[in-house]
């Protein structure tokens, strides 16, 4: 099942590729989708202390999980 969450300070295709890069470090097997006009990561296959923890290590702020 997969989760989306909000990712403020996102900007361009570099920042939702380290974004991606960092989640996939902490859950290899995990599959990424970055919505940069919505600020938002959609994740299958990690939970969302990972995710967490994964975007701030990338340098970016982890806003929660989006309904």
């Amino acid at each position: 099942m997969s989760e989306t969450y909000s990712v403020l300070g996102m900007t361009c295709g570099g920042c939702a590729r380290s974004v991606t890069n960092a989640i996939k470090d902490k859950a290899p097997g995990a599959q990424v989708q970055v919505d940069l006009a919505a600020k938002a990561v959609t994740v299958e296959g990690a939970d969302e202390g990972m995710v967490k923890q994964a975007v701030e290590n990338a340098g970016f702020e982890y806003a929660g999980k989006l309904h």
